[in-house]
């Protein structure tokens, strides 16, 4: 007896012509060959991660027969409830007043995307964004099929006229942000831009999806008040806020911790509940636990160890820029977080470059097409400073500068 393979690419849902595998997830795997020098991942620095306060928390857990039967069992969809109100805290602490009822824990930042797409965006929903934008947020929200618009050029400077722009979005469209040392760019909003930002929603009656994941690696100037927090001051209370705020300790505890989380109103943390009883019920009870006794003491000392190991590297790798890069090749100068973006000579194309660096200098780095939503620009690259030492910055990207001055 024959059968016939099932032709799976006809049974998928039409939503699924629009899923793309992700270029950083394939650039993960380079990390694997030891003579590849790697600018790609953008992920933490292991040395960094507090191990030993993670141990003594799974330990501290797991040693008490009351509370390891509370780690391993079930949980509440909305998250460990003192975890939530540890965050509550922190939230004040950054100028947002709320309870535990509207913050919800999520599997990481990402997975906090992946739930407000569901339940914000359809076919056609309009999605604005920044030129260049993060990649996850893309792939989170794709395959709800909306329609991406880029952030206008000058939308954010005094005196824009914003009502074509209006007209454009249509009816209750979302606006994705990361106003603070952006992935791709490192780059943040200022102030006015943060001000503007919600003069625009609120004219366009638009939903703010405030993306704070790099916020607490800021190592140099003064930090800014957050979308939400603004939003806030102007509407009275989180309650009557247009914006949902995603948090993460993916970036300053440990990613694979799948700890992230929303704060928004509690109509809208009630939804997202919902959704994630359908999702995975929960996220993951001893690692919420455990989290919560890691960051309860030290956690301000752990940040300022992160802040000043990444600025070190920042410092490193905007040195070397400087001293090696060709005329025509300009970048970012972040003040936080993980990234420089670079913007090459126009005839350089960066999906192409990254085959030549890997070929002839051993460098890996993120071509910078796949961050636009819009319209796209191939003449750019991201690097993240966060895994090489200062030693290898000031190598890599020494070959880079020579391949690119030959190109």
């Amino acid at each position: 007896m024959t059968t016939t393979s099932p032709d799976w690419s006809a049974r998928y849902a039409p939503r699924m012509a629009n899923v793309k595998a992700s270029e950083i997830r394939e650039l993960l795997k380079l990390l694997d060959q030891p003579d590849i020098l790697s600018f790609a991942g953008g992920i933490p620095d292991p040395g960094l991660f507090p191990t030993s306060e993670i141990k003594a928390a799974y330990d501290g857990v797991l040693a008490d027969p009351a509370v390891a039967a509370q780690a391993l069992q079930y949980s509440v969809s909305e998250g460990y409830l003192p975890l939530r109100e540890w965050l509550v805290e922190r939230m004040a602490a950054a100028g947002v007043a709320c309870d535990a009822s509207n913050i919800m824990i999520t599997a990481g930042s990402q997975q906090a995307l992946d739930l407000l797409g569901k339940m914000l965006i359809g076919p056609g929903t309009s999605v604005m964004v920044a030129r260049p934008t993060y990649l996850g947020a893309l792939q989170a929200f794709t395959p709800y099929q909306p329609s991406y618009l880029d952030l206008p050029d000058g939308a954010l400077a005094p005196g824009f006229d914003g009502q074509a722009l209006k007209t454009r979005l249509g009816q209750h469209p979302i606006g994705y942000f990361v106003p603070d040392f952006a992935n791709p760019t490192g780059e943040s909003l200022t102030l006015a831009e943060r001000e503007a930002l919600l003069d625009l929603a609120e004219a366009a009656d638009m939903t703010l999806i405030e993306d704070a994941a790099y916020r607490d690696l800021r190592f140099e100037g003064e930090a800014l008040p957050t979308l939400l927090a603004l939003d806030i001051a102007r509407s009275g209370s989180i309650e009557q806020a247009r914006t949902l705020y995603c948090g993460t300790f993916s970036k300053t505890v440990s990613p694979a911790l799948r700890l992230g989380w929303v704060c928004g109103p509690k109509a809208v943390i009630d939804k997202l509940v919902l959704l994630k009883q359908g999702c995975d019920l929960h996220v993951s009870t001893i690692n919420q636990i455990a989290a919560h006794r890691a960051v309860s003491q030290g956690f301000e000392q752990h940040l300022s160890l992160l802040r000043n190991a990444y600025g070190a590297k920042a410092q490193a790798i905007l040195g070397s820029l400087a001293r090696h890069m060709p005329q025509g090749v300009t970048w970012s100068k972040p003040q936080g977080g993980m990234f420089v973006w670079i913007w090459l000579p126009e005839h350089i194309d960066g999906a192409t470059l990254l085959e030549r660096a890997i070929a002839e200098e051993r460098v890996a780095f993120v071509p910078g097409a796949p961050f636009f939503a819009e319209v796209k620009a191939t003449n750019a690259i991201r690097l993240s400073y966060s895994l090489p030492t200062a030693a290898e910055i000031e190598d890599g990207v020494a070959r880079l500068a020579r391949l690119i001055a030959r190109s």
